[in-house]
């Protein structure tokens, strides 16, 4: 396949920054990675809904510093820094879980490909190959909390340039299930939902319980829900059970084998898994 084309980064401007939500959007060709390029300007005193994109990262992080490389011009890697008020850390683990929500909802509507999340952090086609990751890191800046929100997404690649597995899970990508798009747009798209559905949140009260709707949009999408899952925490800790709900604060609800019900943050977890035979 020939090299996909470069991203427009003046009309990505002209509708995200002049038109839209965003305070500053940038398009670099490469770095190492876009969530440490935007902790830095964080750190710096960026402003609140600064987005910057990549064509190509070459050292991109995922949960538990776990790699993610794309080739140049074939993916999305998209980092934007976020500055919500909350009155209690705890609230912003529910970030992730707001840009999963935005990314399902904007892979289906654009492609038609049933896209699932996978708690905390995966977007998933055909239910059990991932195609996107999301990383948040939170920052403690002189301005206050700030969290740099990670996405990256897989395009453009063919199955037979994909890795084996990411997470556990075999990797696949837009294309490689069958549909070509336009990155420009997708990544139009998904950021103008994650704008919306973040201003939901921020319009209720962040510290507290979730805005029921925005519980429920997740909760339609979360493929993890009503399955038998490992909790893997580090050492020896291990949960074993049933996936039955995400709580107001983001927590995956676990009713364990002696039929209690226990909340999970994913701050804890290293590994979730699958354990249904």
């Amino acid at each position: 396949m020939n090299t996909p084309p470069p991203l427009d980064a003046e009309t990505l401007r002209a509708r995200l920054v002049d038109h839209g939500p965003y305070s500053v959007l940038d398009v670099v060709t490469v770095t190492g990675s876009t969530n440490t390029d935007l902790i830095a300007a964080a750190n710096a005193g960026s402003a609140d809904r600064t987005v910057l994109i990549a064509e190509e990262q070459q050292a991109g992080r995922g949960r538990m510093s776990r790699s993610w490389v794309s080739p140049r011009h074939y993916g999305l890697h998209v980092s934007v820094l976020l500055r919500p008020v909350v009155t209690a850390r705890s609230a912003l683990s529910w970030i992730p879980l707001l840009a999963g929500t935005a990314l399902g909802e904007t892979v289906r509507e654009a492609t038609g490909l049933g896209a699932v999340l996978k708690w905390p952090n995966d977007m998933l086609l055909d239910s059990e190959r991932k195609a996107a990751g999301i990383l948040a890191d939170v920052v403690s800046t002189l301005d206050g909390m700030a969290v740099v929100l990670g996405i990256g997404v897989n395009v453009h690649h063919d199955a037979a340039d994909l890795p084996a597995g990411a997470g556990g899970l075999p990797a696949t990508s837009l294309a490689a299930e069958g549909v070509r798009v336009d990155r420009g747009e997708l990544l139009s798209r998904l950021l103008e939902r994650l704008s919306e559905t973040e201003a939901q949140w921020r319009a209720g009260d962040p510290g507290t319980a979730v805005d029921s709707r925005l519980l429920e949009r997740y909760r339609s999408l979360c493929t993890t829900l009503g399955r038998r899952v490992r909790v893997e925490f580090g050492g020896d800790r291990v949960l074993e059970g049933t996936a039955r709900d995400i709580d107001e604060h983001g927590r995956l609800v676990v009713r364990g084998r002696d039929g209690k019900r226990i909340p999970v943050s994913a701050g804890d977890v290293v590994h979730l898994r699958s354990a249904e035979r």
